[in-house]
């Protein structure tokens, strides 16, 4: 009899997410992890993968049940326990595994839990490796092996160690400087797997830290992702304690956003920029991101007369596209920040010391630093997904008339329409990671930046 993937089951570039219970059961997380493991027993006979958890509730039942069902697939597994993300797929290429999966469902609220999957390069699997794993699923039967050739179990307990030591090797920091102005950090981890590693790196760098949520229990005390509207916590600790930034995570610390010494959120989207700027300052070269991010990190390419590239949404989109041209940096506006120095995946530990040194080199306060960059304000809003076909809500959008003209169309990701000029653009698409769409838009002005995700609403709203 087929597996049927639960209806409500996301499953995309992302990985496979669902709600504890509903769509994600250990049954359906010990079929994904099971196919896995067949998929890589295809090029290898004793296949070894790393398996993580960040600090959800579920997640030692979800890494359970993934376990089980690689040993029966004949891997070996080498667990990590709980770690950040980014920690999981350093431990990859380190340990020289066949691959990863980590159990984590990332920003998403607490109720949610996945499983993410990651090759024997320490990335995510993209658009070719991810349908031949999931082939499994249904269409091929999975191998188990025999009671004497199960897969062995064997743990990981210095993961952390070697990552910490491996962002503490970036050549763009001076360390010493850095440990000498003594920075006042606050430093929310959201209860997540964060607080296994940012605090040690914030006390290396010798930092005084005024610590939110960094227990690693994984019972948010906020939503979790780390946009400006969940950050009010952060933005009163930092004007109460005087901190020179503020520093917020998600639950699996793949990315930081920042709050200003003005005690004020500053957007997702300056986290890459900062960073950017300041790696472009040591080691111009080209800079890839995705299709909603920003424009400012796109002016910061041009300042400094470098190419930038966008690639749809997803970070193994992210990072294939900085492979291709050979990026110094990149990222998503989302507070992730990939530094092919240290490994190709978004990492929050790494956009911190980045974001420390830059400050360090620019002798300004945050606040001052980000008001030097061109103004623009982005919007982001959330759609239930279902009902209206989105390819009709493209094509009304690409015909309707806008004040700013005729747009650049870009279609590799749901719609983008750019106006360069008048430095606006619209971005409509579904989420991967959620049973959603996603409206975002950026304009020189807030009242041009919703009105063009008003519009997106009314294509919505509209078709038929």
């Amino acid at each position: 009899m087929a597996f049927e993937i639960p209806d409500d089951l996301m499953v995309s570039v992302s990985g496979v997410r669902g709600r504890v219970g509903q769509g994600l059961t250990p049954e359906v997380v010990t079929r994904f992890a099971a196919a896995f493991g067949a998929w890589l027993r295809q090029s290898e006979e004793r296949p070894r993968v790393v398996l993580a958890r960040d600090s959800r509730v579920s997640g030692p039942m979800f890494s359970h049940a993934a376990l089980a069902a690689l040993l029966s697939t004949g891997c070996d597994v080498i667990s990590a326990g709980l770690i950040p993300t980014p920690t999981a797929l350093f431990t990859v290429r380190q340990r020289k595994a066949s691959g990863a999966i980590v159990v984590t469902a990332s920003h998403n609220p607490v109720e949610w839990n996945a499983l993410k999957f990651a090759s024997s390069a320490g990335m995510f699997l993209d658009s070719d490796e991810a349908p031949a794993m999931r082939a499994f699923i249904n269409d091929r039967p999975i191998p188990r092996a025999a009671w004497d050739a199960l897969g062995t179990v064997s743990e990981d307990l210095e993961a952390v160690d070697r990552h910490l030591e491996a962002i503490l090797a970036i050549r763009y920091l001076d360390i010493d400087a850095i440990r000498h102005r003594h920075f006042k950090v606050a430093l929310d981890c959201t209860r997540g797997a964060g607080g296994v590693l940012l605090p040690r790196l914030l006390e290396r760098l010798g930092c005084e830290i005024m610590g939110l949520d960094l227990q690693p229990d994984g019972r948010f005390s906020r939503t979790p992702e780390p946009v400006a509207e969940n950050l009010g916590g952060l933005e009163n600790l930092v004007r109460e304690s005087g901190a020179d930034v503020g520093m917020a995570t998600d639950p699996d610390a793949d990315r930081l956003s920042l709050v200003s010494d003005r005690g004020s959120a500053i957007g997702e989207d300056m986290t890459l920029a900062l960073a950017a700027q300041l790696v472009l300052r040591h080691n111009p070269g080209p800079i890839a991101t995705n299709l909603s991010t920003s424009r400012v990190v796109e002016d910061v390419a041009a300042a400094a007369g470098v190419a930038f590239h966008r690639a749809p949404v997803g970070e193994i989109n992210v990072a294939r596209a900085m492979q291709q041209v050979r990026a110094v940096i990149g990222g998503e506006g989302n507070g992730g920040v990939i530094l092919p120095d240290v490994q190709l995946t978004r990492d929050a530990g790494v956009a911190l010391v980045l974001i420390l040194q830059s400050m360090l080199e620019s002798q300004k306060s945050l606040g001052v630093m980000v008001d030097e960059f061109k103004s623009y304000v982005i919007v982001k809003e959330k759609v239930p997904a279902g009902g209206a076909p989105l390819a009709t809500a493209y094509s009304m959008l690409e015909s309707w008339e806008f004040p700013q003209g005729h747009p650049r169309v870009d279609r590799r990701d749901g719609l983008r329409l750019d106006w360069p000029a008048a430095g606006s653009w619209l971005h409509l698409r579904p989420s991967g990671t959620e049973p959603i769409y996603r409206i975002i838009a950026e304009a020189p002005d807030r009242e041009e930046a919703r009105l063009l995700v008003e519009q997106a609403r009314q294509a919505l709203s509209r078709s038929p």
